[in-house]
């Protein structure tokens, strides 16, 4: 089902499906510096896909943005599943920051509709580290499941995978039309 806010994107709610996320901080503000607040989404991230059934693939965490790749399970919870990260980490956030709400500026979801557009996601996940001048290695951003992928499949493999599907570098996110994420 696809549904139509007046203030917010579009979004798709589908069951079974593999979904990549977006979140932004409201006005870019980098309040995600810290790496413990970074850590605590992640948990969020985590706690709540269990919680709704779906399944976390990838992640990373940067200053003042996150993307997701997981699989749904019921496609309606996605609100819900957003909603709840975004409420319990803004209260953290407004606790280690003292910024005033809002801290969210909002969600955007997109379906890859095969295995290229999903692999070209996941690299561009995983790389947005060094394309946001974090890091110049990946081996040195811990916000992320990258060091996860280099331990279980080896370096040879993710090399293998940048190389087989190297439209990351050039994707352009639609919600990165007026925002850089």
């Amino acid at each position: 089902m696809l549904k139509n806010y007046r203030h917010a994107p579009t979004h798709l709610f589908a069951d079974d499906t593999p979904y990549f996320i977006t979140g932004g901080i409201y006005g870019k503000r980098p309040l995600l510096k810290s790496g413990h607040l970074k850590y605590g989404l992640y948990e969020l991230f985590r706690g709540c896909f269990e919680k709704y059934g779906w399944e976390l693939h990838h992640w990373v965490v940067l200053d003042n943005h996150y993307h997701l790749l997981g699989k749904s399970r019921k496609g309606k919870d996605l609100s819900a599943i957003i909603r709840n990260i975004h409420r319990v980490s803004a209260i953290k956030i407004h606790r280690e920051t003292g910024y005033e709400k809002p801290v969210w500026w909002n969600y955007w979801d997109y379906c890859p509709r095969d295995e290229r557009e999903y692999r070209v996601r996941v690299n561009y996940l995983l790389f947005n580290p060094v394309r946001h001048e974090y890091v110049r290695n990946l081996r040195d951003y811990p916000f992320s499941d990258f060091n996860r992928l280099y331990e279980e499949q080896g370096r040879g493999a993710l090399v293998n995978q940048f190389r087989e599907f190297p439209d990351y570098k050039t994707l352009v996110l639609n919600e990165a039309e007026k925002d850089d994420f």
